[in-house]
């Protein structure tokens, strides 16, 4: 149980951070929680300010530190301050396109930074680390759906090669040095309050301008989102049990790919049925096909037996109701 426990949790001001946050402290009773972030401006920092704001409002025992856990010295003080119980490691340097032209920060923050942390555990043992993977270590993978015991060694952006780079050495420092850890492959997050790069965010704020969308490789895509509560039941199940071995892997997905066209089109409704879009919008008017970008694959789908099986948990929130949650925030939050 996780009652009177402290937990660190990186990222705490990112959109799966925040939220996993908020939840712990309105459910557990005497939970303690560390939050650190960068609070840097690969997005709007108004939007992570805002998600900080959520969290400290509750008032409950959280205590904010900005930070960068790849800054050596930052991460050995805040050990030497505080005993942590459990280590969630959300921080990381997001986006799959950003990443083939930026390298830099993916190196710093997902290599540089996920190192710092295991190197501190080493001295300052903890009971479990959790740390965020992503469905995109399966790269050019075609056997669908993505299992954990599939191999992963084709990643076909940096960002991809940082994860699955921290899923091995996550591995290296169980074995040397008895570090428990859980790596979580999270397929294709949303929800609201998320990351303005994602599709459904990027696409809403130019539909709302009346421009074009761009769908890529001609919409023969297929994605398994994820909504975002769904990704903070399996992180606090997982949490709650502690770790089935010494190392682990999981997907958290919704275990149902969603065609990219239809995926436009149910957002297309959620806008409509919340009075962003007017009904009579034409959304085949405001959508341009287009080729695969690269770093980008045709299809995420995840395999999740696995959890299911020993956290008895699946996500299933469907995109309808994922996306109305969104469209609601959205305009509540823009004042649309």
């Amino acid at each position: 149980m996780l009652n009177e426990k402290t937990i660190l949790v990186t990222g705490s001001a990112g959109f799966i951070g925040s939220n996993l946050c908020k939840r712990l402290l309105n459910d557990v009773q005497g939970i303690r929680i560390i939050g650190v972030d960068n609070m840097n401006d690969y997005y709007d920092v108004s939007l992570k300010e805002f998600r900080l704001k959520q969290i400290l409002d509750l008032r409950k025992d959280f205590t904010f530190i900005k930070g960068d856990i790849a800054d050596r010295d930052f991460i050995e003080k805040l050990f030497e301050e505080n005993h942590f119980d459990i280590v969630v490691n959300l921080a990381a340097q997001a986006g799959v396109r950003y990443s083939i032209d930026h390298p830099d920060t993916y190196i710093e923050s997902n290599i540089i930074g996920f190192y710092n942390i295991l190197e501190v555990l080493r001295r300052h043992p903890v009971e479990h680390l959790l740390y965020a993977s992503s469905s995109s270590v399966y790269g050019g993978n075609t056997k669908v759906p993505f299992s954990t015991e599939d191999k992963v060694d084709h990643p076909v952006s940096l960002y991809a090669a940082t994860k699955k780079t921290n899923e091995l050495m996550a591995y290296t420092y169980c074995h040397l040095y008895g570090i428990r850890s859980t790596g979580l492959r999270f397929f294709t997050v949303y929800g609201p309050a998320g990351r303005p790069d994602m599709a459904y965010f990027s696409f809403t704020n130019k539909l709302l301008n009346n421009e074009t969308i761009k769908i890529f490789n001609y919409g023969k895509c297929e994605r398994d989102f994820t909504y975002v509560d769904d990704i903070v039941e399996g992180i606090v199940r997982i949490m709650e049990k502690g770790p089935k071995e010494d190392y682990n892997l999981y997907n958290i997905g919704n275990h149902h790919p969603e065609n990219l066209m239809d995926f436009v089109y149910t957002l297309g409704e959620c806008l409509k049925e919340n009075g962003l879009l007017e009904e009579n919008f034409d959304m085949d008017e405001h959508m341009k096909l287009v080729e695969m970008q690269p770093g980008d694959v045709p299809v995420t789908y995840a395999d999740t037996l696995s959890l299911r099986e020993d956290y008895g948990f699946q996500p299933s929130t469907s995109l309808k109701e994922g996306l109305s949650e969104f469209a609601k925030w959205y305009k509540e939050y823009y004042k649309k």
